[in-house]
């Protein structure tokens, strides 16, 4: 049984033009997955779904075999699925130990160690840290939360192209060393050629592609 599963997810605005049409999906631990293509085709939306901030139009979204709506999204958001953004939606007043702990389960400086932040760093104004390093802290809150699906949207999008790279690498090895299931929504090329398993989107319908 996979993680999580789409069967038949639809979304739209208007019925005629859906924004997803009938997704299938199968998602599982230890793996990083990488939703590929241009701005505008639902990338974001999907993620979405899969993160309970919102419902399908039709079709089912299952967590371990249950459906997400018996789960309760709320619960699926608290318990299930840490998120990762952009723009990193951190606590701009707060340090980067007192951001994970907004989430954590566990002590936060030996997840932030490990994604390089020192304890000085760690105890820095987070808009004292340049934007890999906000971003690194962003990808440790949601490790430190325990929850096993971490959903990142174009999470490389405001950096440059050597630190992009380093946290493509820090997102993999969240999926491998931590053994969480990584879904992350890009339109680089670059991000998608290092993921486990590419699907592309467009048109409302998704497809595997070959990363070989």
């Amino acid at each position: 049984m996979s993680m999580i599963e789409t069967k038949g997810v639809t979304y739209y605005y208007s019925k005629s033009h859906p924004v997803l049409d009938g997704i299938d999906l199968r998602l599982d631990r230890g793996m990083m997955y990488v939703i590929f293509g241009p701005s505008g085709c639902g990338k974001t939306t999907l993620l979405s779904l899969l993160g309970g901030l919102d419902v399908p139009k039709a079709g089912h979204i299952l967590f371990d075999g249950r459906d997400v709506q018996e789960i309760g999204l709320e619960r699926l958001r608290r318990e299930k699925v840490a998120f990762v953004f952009q723009n990193y939606n951190l606590i701009d007043y707060m340090t980067p130990v007192e951001n994970v702990l907004l989430t954590a389960k566990e002590a936060p400086m030996p997840v932030l160690g490990k994604l390089g932040l020192q304890e000085e760093e760690a105890k820095r104004n987070v808009l004292k840290l340049s934007g890999g390093e906000q971003q690194r802290v962003a990808i440790a809150r949601a490790l430190a939360s325990q929850n096993p699906v971490i959903l990142a949207d174009e999470p490389t999008g405001n950096l440059d192209e050597e630190t992009a790279g380093e946290i493509t690498a820090v997102l993999k090895d969240a999926a491998k060393s931590y053994n969480r299931c990584v879904v992350i929504v890009s339109h680089s090329r670059e991000v998608a050629n290092e993921a486990d398993v590419v699907f592309e989107l467009k048109g409302g319908k998704i497809r595997e592609q070959s990363n070989a």
